[in-house]
């Protein structure tokens, strides 16, 4: 669960929250992405920041107001 102070959602927070999506995924799925990446000629890091995109949607924030 991830704590969001609702008044604080600038660009910084949001960068900090695909930091953390990103090293989820890198933890979870890191060897996979890159096994796929390079049998199909895809960027990497292009493809980290998509799959992170995706598992931010998984998330459960919660907002303190």
């Amino acid at each position: 669960m991830i704590y969001l102070n609702f008044t604080n959602l600038d660009e910084e927070t949001q960068q900090h929250l695909m930091t953390v999506s990103k090293k989820d995924i890198e933890q979870k799925f890191g060897l996979d992405l890159q096994r796929y990446a390079k049998r199909n000629n895809v960027d990497y890091q292009s493809l980290l920041e998509q799959e992170a995109q995706r598992n931010l949607y998984t998330y459960d924030y919660v907002f303190i107001i």
